[in-house]
């Protein structure tokens, strides 16, 4: 929650959550911001539920939800108690796609770990004349996690091969 008390121009909203005054007119036009209210000159002042409200936003943004889906939330959320439910299950659904890519992330994170192990010990090997040894343990990848790629020269093949002068090096 914010701890500011007083209403905040729109300059302050957005050097505070880090986007420019033009995005914050843009989630309003779009709907993902209600009206806020106007100086007696027409400048908007934020208040503190719009500030909270605002990093609920950027947070959804931050972890890949469509405008789509920010729209849907924030109109939703116009309509007041009697769609709480329908909230929850539209964030249950973001959270499941949000662990998804997590999951695919770290599938990936594990193949370049793999690969930088690979052409470390590849590195020291060399310093001595050899090249990486086929026992050199790695993390085998799922054959379901594909990383779309799988043949032998693959600079993300995660499956090891031993280096010959015939065969090449992985």
């Amino acid at each position: 929650m914010s701890k500011m008390s007083k209403a905040l121009t729109i300059g302050e909203v957005a050097g505070t959550i880090g986007v420019s005054t033009h995005t914050l007119r843009y989630y309003e036009q779009a709907g993902l911001i209600r009206a806020v209210g106007r100086t007696q000159a027409g400048h908007r002042l934020y208040s503190p539920a719009d500030l909270d409200w605002l990093q609920i936003v950027m947070r959804l943004k931050a972890t890949g939800m469509p405008i789509a889906g920010m729209q849907a939330f924030a109109a939703l959320r116009t309509e007041g108690q009697s769609t709480v439910g329908e909230r929850r299950d539209l964030l249950v659904a973001h959270r499941d796609a949000v662990l998804a890519r997590i999951a695919e992330l770290q599938s990936n994170l594990g193949a370049i770990i793999d690969k930088i192990a690979y052409y470390e010990e590849a590195t020291a090997q060399q310093t001595v004349g050899r090249t990486p040894a086929a026992s050199t343990p790695t993390r085998q990848i799922d054959e379901t996690q594909s990383l779309s790629h799988s043949d032998k020269d693959s600079p993300w093949n995660t499956h090891k091969t031993i280096a010959t002068p015939e065969a090449g090096t992985n």
